[in-house]
């Protein structure tokens, strides 16, 4: 048994791709988080809409962004 209280938190899919994500490009990490809330606070389809993108490519962005922000939240690394 790991005595890291945090591990269980840190060993999952989404953990693992905000952590890549922040680790390559950790001057995009605050504009991806910024956009995933804003289609959180939109809806997907309509952000995908205005911002003239895919509705896949929306859902990922969407999905990186609450990657790094999960990621942020659990190595406490966010402002």
């Amino acid at each position: 048994m790991s005595s890291d209280p945090l591990e269980p938190l840190t060993d999952t899919g989404l953990y693992s791709i905000g952590a890549f994500f922040a680790d390559r490009h950790p001057e995009l990490c605050d504009d991806v988080i910024a956009e995933a809330q804003a289609i959180e606070d939109e809806g997907l389809q309509r952000w995908a809409e205005h911002a003239d993108m895919t509705l896949d490519a929306a859902f990922q962005t969407l999905m990186t962004g609450l990657a790094v922000r999960y990621y942020k939240a659990v190595a406490g690394t966010g402002e």
